[in-house]
């Protein structure tokens, strides 16, 4: 997600300051190269050898005849983006006003002024956040294009992101916005049908790669929403469902409803749906005897809402367990054609819940083969709809 970018990590203050050598080993696993730079009270919370360690990097703790804030965030500088991780009230406010007292600051100003982005992800109390003077700063430092990573409110602190928000608007800020103006929806994860109160019927689904391809298509500018069975996530909103029902209803929401106006741009099926329910008991089913249960097959969510909306462009995936490649590229063209999506991911079940896959992205005009993590598959597949949608 960030290979080969070049981050310049500003590290203030904030008590956070000590979660950055996670931050910057997790940006380094993402593919970025990492210089960090300190200011004076940062340096008393966390000693810039750990710094050096986390980032094969000298830190930077002053400025001096080197002129190191241009030869980072200069026109000409090292830096693909700015990262302050974490940012403290102080710092928030001297960027604001452009002070330039501390090698992280005056970084800020040379960025800014060198059309280099800035991230910024702040770290203080509450009540430091909620100061008028706090918000205007952050309000006033938005509208420069400075993106914030908002902090989490806990134990009355606003305690600094997740590693993972931001290294995605880290990445978001550096890769080039194809899909920027987008609506993308995206399904992810298993369905989940009820037999009783109880039990269920399921399958191995995941969810990775349908979260892979939402964060990939945010990362890329689009807004997004997300319908799965799972975990709030930062860069989408979601739509949380159980069953097959409950999903198509909520995407045929999310699309545009069954009116004929869509509000979308796109949608990703990536979600292994049910294909079939059961009337579910309304206590719990005794154990100890045989039974049969009435599998009806659920309506088809590809073909319900291109029935609704014509025009959708739309991305399919299907799952096979043969293992026979050219079967596979003929399932999923036969899909492609029969629902006139954009393209079909095809894979073998055999990836279903692991980290890496592999898949073949079935287009009119080609079959591209795909092997690694799944949020590589998250990025190809973003990039193809992108394509798609020009």
């Amino acid at each position: 997600m960030l290979e080969g970018t070049h981050v310049a990590l500003g590290v203030t203050g904030s008590i956070a300051a000590v979660t950055t050598v996670e931050l910057a080993h997790e940006l380094r696993r993402h593919g970025a190269r990492v210089r960090p730079v300190m200011t004076d009270a940062a340096r008393g919370i966390l000693h810039p050898w750990a710094l050096q360690f986390a980032t094969d990097a000298t830190p930077v703790t002053e400025l001096t005849g080197a002129v190191e804030h241009v030869d980072l965030c200069g026109r000409e500088g090292w830096a693909d983006v700015l990262l302050i991780a974490p940012a403290t009230a102080n710092t928030v406010g001297k960027v604001a006003a452009a002070v330039d007292d501390t090698p992280v600051t005056t970084c800020a100003t040379t960025a800014l002024g060198a059309d280099v982005p800035v991230v910024v992800a702040p770290a203080m109390h509450e009540p430091m956040y909620d100061h008028p003077g706090v918000l205007d700063a952050i309000e006033r430092v938005e509208s420069w294009g400075v993106d914030f990573v908002d902090p989490r409110i806990e134990e009355g602190k606003a305690k600094i992101a997740s590693e993972d928000a931001i290294v995605t608007a880290a990445a978001r800020a550096t890769t080039p916005h194809t899909l920027e103006g987008r609506h993308v929806v995206v399904t992810s994860g298993a369905t989940t049908e009820s037999i009783d109160p109880v039990r269920t019927l399921s399958n191995r689904a995941s969810g990775r790669t349908g979260r892979a391809v939402a964060r990939a298509c945010h990362v890329r500018g689009a807004s997004v929403t997300l319908v799965h069975d799972g975990p709030d996530v930062h860069y989408a909103d979601v739509c949380a469902v159980e069953s097959a029902a409950e999903m198509l209803d909520a995407v045929r929401a999310a699309v545009g409803g069954e009116s004929g106006t869509t509000r979308a741009d796109a949608l990703v099926s990536a979600a292994a749906i049910s294909d079939f329910t059961v009337g579910s008991a309304d206590e719990k089913i005794r154990s100890g005897e045989a039974i049969t249960l009435d599998l009806e097959p659920t309506p088809k969510l590809l073909d319900s809402v291109r029935a609704e909306h014509p025009d959708l462009t739309m991305v399919g995936f299907k799952v096979e367990t043969s293992g026979d490649e050219d079967a596979m590229v003929e399932r999923a063209t036969a899909l492609r054609d029969r629902v006139d999506l954009a393209f079909v991911v095809a894979n073998d079940a055999s990836v279903m819940g692991g980290a890496e896959t592999n898949a073949l992205v079935v287009r009119p005009d080609a079959v591209d083969r795909y092997a690694g993590s799944k949020a590589g598959l998250g990025a190809e597949i973003a990039a193809n709809l992108a394509a798609a949608l020009d």
